[in-house]
């Protein structure tokens, strides 16, 4: 591997108008052996190509611009798994793409990804990302200043992985910049080039690596000490990425393979204090929980709330990530019912009850209780919590008005009463049971002050 000279770059990206904007740092590309090419033609590769795809296809051929598939979906296939969420790289500008789209009548949708070189079109019901090759020119560890390029390799330098640079031509030729084919059977997860060069680029990149780290390797250890030294030494960087952004990235980890091993070293390299976590999270813990839920298929959020201590500490979780509202109720209630509930003790009648009298809603709740099952160990009553059909309360408080209880706080305790005898019946007691009881249940509460 060898760096390409500074002048070399400069005289090809004269051309582009970008010459003004490249540093000495930023123009230094690495190059690794020669390309590598091969042709694939399995059964998960032909089935991509909708009668939709082939419309796509054919208007770049015939207007003389290369069009590939990039990144993900490629590795995905040389893995035998089948392509989800197809993206496509291309050698025609984004104002060459939306004139084709135009003259051809096809529709362009969701124009936020154009000034960095993206254009969606829709064909049919099926939409199609196709982003203009491209090289960053500024990067401040967050975003990129980029300008398009003609050159594949180019644009394969500047992707994070190896694994994730590799091109498929839709004849089925696999273009290998960076030896991503013999890593891929290796299993072995690296950055393109220079680690260090490539997290500083986008600090995201350090939890990008962990969650391909998940999809690819084998085994749950085996990393390159020179990788985990520079994401040691840059895990501060992940500071300034929006929680919006973490977020994404932590989800897939703690979905995962290897979600234990991966977890420890990233807070052993002193990535958790920049992503919302304590600075000293609860190992212990979430050593525990995770044999118990690990073949359960836990929440995100159930795994995270095992490192933390209390509810102050999930707020500040929820701060830092900007979680959605279910996600920061499920992380409290969580860490507020793990010490009160016992499965083996309590069974399931107080998570019905929980239920039942949520203010919120009952589904999301019902869901929260499901997962408490999993982090306290009540595995034997999941698939009654899942399959419980909340039943109705079935006394109507028009009951209580024709008998002329007219004041609001008497008219509360006694229907609030009467719903607690229902729920400790088992929610058996019915209309009838309940009207029978009103009399004994207002000489009870007696008259309000």
């Amino acid at each position: 591997m060898f760096r390409i000279g500074l002048q070399k770059i400069l005289a090809f990206s004269k051309h582009l108008g970008t010459t003004q904007k490249l540093t000495k740092y930023q123009a230094c590309v690495h190059y690794s052996s020669q390309l590598r090419t091969m042709k694939i033609d399995s059964p998960l590769f032909k089935a991509l190509f909708t009668p939709e795809l082939e419309t796509l296809a054919d208007l770049f051929k015939k207007n003389g611009f290369e069009l590939r598939i990039a990144g993900g979906a490629v590795r995905d296939l040389l893995m035998n798994k089948q392509a989800h969420d197809i993206d496509f790289a291309t050698t025609a500008t984004p104002d060459q793409m939306k004139e084709l789209f135009t003259t051809e009548g096809i529709r362009m949708i969701n124009n936020r990804g154009e000034r960095h070189g993206t254009i969606t079109a829709r064909i049919n019901e099926q939409n199609f990302e196709v982003t203009t090759l491209r090289i960053d020119v500024v990067t401040d560890g967050r975003h990129a200043e980029v300008q398009f390029t003609t050159d594949w390799q180019l644009d394969a330098n500047r992707r994070d992985l190896t694994v994730n640079s590799l091109f498929l031509g839709l004849d089925g030729t696999l273009y290998d910049y960076f030896h991503g084919v013999d890593d891929l059977e290796k299993r072995r997860v690296a950055f393109v080039g220079d680690a260090v060069q490539r997290i500083q680029e986008d600090y995201l990149r350090i939890l990008r690596y962990f969650r391909f780290y998940g999809k690819v390797s084998v085994e749950p250890n085996k990393h390159e000490a020179g990788t985990l030294e520079a994401i040691r030494q840059n895990a501060g960087g992940l500071a300034g990425i929006s929680g919006e952004r973490l977020w994404v990235e932590l989800k897939k980890i703690l979905t995962g393979n290897h979600v234990k091993e991966l977890v420890l070293l990233m807070i052993e390299l002193g990535v958790q204090k920049h992503v919302g976590l304590p600075e000293a999270p609860n190992i212990n813990q979430f050593k525990v929980i995770w044999e118990r839920v690990k073949d359960l298929q836990p929440h995100a959020i159930t795994l995270l709330a095992t490192l933390l201590e209390n509810e102050e500490q999930m707020m500040n979780l929820h701060g830092r990530l900007k979680l959605s509202a279910f996600e920061r109720d499920l992380g409290l209630f969580l860490v507020y019912y793990r010490e009160q509930y016992d499965p083996t003790r309590d069974g399931i009648r107080p998570l019905q009850e929980i239920v039942i009298n949520s203010k919120s809603s009952r589904a999301f709740t019902q869901d929260f209780c499901v997962e408490l099952l999993k982090y306290s160990g009540g595995q034997s009553l999941l698939a009654e919590m899942k399959d419980w059909q909340q039943p109705k309360f079935p006394l109507s408080g028009k009951v209580l008005v024709e008998r002329g209880i007219k004041s609001p706080k008497k008219f509360q305790r006694i229907m609030g009463t009467l719903r607690q005898e229902w729920i400790d019946s088992g929610f058996t007691m019915t209309s009838g049971q309940l009207e029978e009881r009103i009399d004994d249940v207002i000489k009870g509460i007696g008259s309000p002050r």
